[in-house]
């Protein structure tokens, strides 16, 4: 068990404000801003709970009972100590399961050597891009054991899709961005290169940040964004692929305050050598337009995405260049 964890759960739950979640109500108050009541564990007729919410502790004079918001959880609940943690994580909203799950694979980056080659070999060095990216690092065989000190038991996992039926970590030898709602794994290694949770990729990648932007860059994959987020083009948001779904397309249709005939987004999928990306563009941009968005396809080196542009040599100017030369 992690015991910090645990302290702060105790510290981030006030007692008394579970208690009164549970529908208990203080009979009376006495000294030091203790209050008293009817004990929820056993049948009480005069109250006998005793509450100090300076301590965040109870005793009970009748049953005997005392402890603090997870002991009470374990006995009003009948649940075990790590089932009570996460009852407790859940009720409170202290931290969701991928918020947790994200941070572990955080402080995994820095631990292992291959993931950060990786991102450096894919042209990612700025430290603050890492950090503002929120990307870490599955190393597998690990997360399983950690995510259940914190109280969460192994169907909820495995229902999450973190776990698979064999109690394995389903994330391995992947570098892992947190979306909203998901998480993206991209292999460093001979499995499958992408993997997603179940439900699906959701919305463009942090469509908040540049859904007010007259000009957005629309690029397939998350090196992508990153690379040119770290030459300093901000305007830039990612579909996880080339084919959108329809969020995606109501995205960048619909806007409160910057009408979609006032927009321009320009198409920087990849020119594959099987003209997959292109293709792509062509039938999103015909798309966006019947619904009077404005879109330029960003032609690039064949054989290029913009990550492999700048990796190949390409500047920030030259990417400019392209930008300007986008056709309709």
């Amino acid at each position: 068990m992690s015991w910090p964890a645990v302290d702060a759960l105790k510290q981030q739950i006030p007692l008394l404000e579970y208690l009164q979640a549970q529908d208990w109500k203080p009979a009376r108050r006495t000294a030091g801003g203790r209050v008293m009541g009817l004990c929820p564990l056993h049948a009480d007729h005069r109250p006998s709970f005793l509450v100090d919410p300076n301590k965040n502790l109870f005793y009970c004079y009748g049953c005997g009972r005392g402890g603090d918001v997870i002991r009470f959880a374990e006995l009003y609940h009948g649940a075990r100590f790590p089932q009570a943690m996460a009852l407790l994580r859940r009720w409170s909203g202290v931290g969701s399961l991928l918020e947790d799950v994200t941070k572990f694979y955080q402080v995994q980056l820095h631990r292992h050597t291959e993931a950060i080659e990786y991102l450096y070999q894919r042209g990612l060095r700025q430290p603050e891009v890492i950090e503002e990216l929120g990307i870490g690092y599955a190393p597998g065989r690990c997360l399983r054991g950690w995510v259940m000190t914190l109280g969460y038991p192994l169907p909820y996992l495995q229902q999450a899709g973190l776990v698979n039926a064999e109690g394995q970590d389903t994330y391995s030898h992947r570098i892992v961005f947190p979306l909203a709602g998901n998480l993206y794994g991209r292999s460093i290694g001979g499995a499958a290169p992408h993997r997603f949770l179940p439900g699906g990729k959701g919305g463009l990648y942090r469509w908040e940040k540049v859904q007010q932007c007259p000009d957005i860059i629309l690029v397939e994959g998350l090196f992508d964004l990153a690379v040119l987020w770290q030459a300093g083009f901000r305007n830039v948001t990612c579909a996880l692929g080339n084919h959108l779904n329809a969020l995606q397309i109501r995205q960048l249709c619909d806007s409160p305050r910057c009408q979609p005939k006032t927009r321009t987004i320009y198409l920087a999928f990849d020119s594959d050598a099987n003209d997959s990306g292109q293709l792509a563009t062509q039938r999103l941009a015909r798309r966006l337009g019947s619904e009077g968005v404005t879109t330029r396809r960003v032609k690039l080196p064949d054989g290029h995405d913009p990550n492999s542009f700048f990796l190949g040599g390409g500047n920030v100017h030259e990417f400019q260049r392209l930008l300007e030369r986008a056709c309709l």
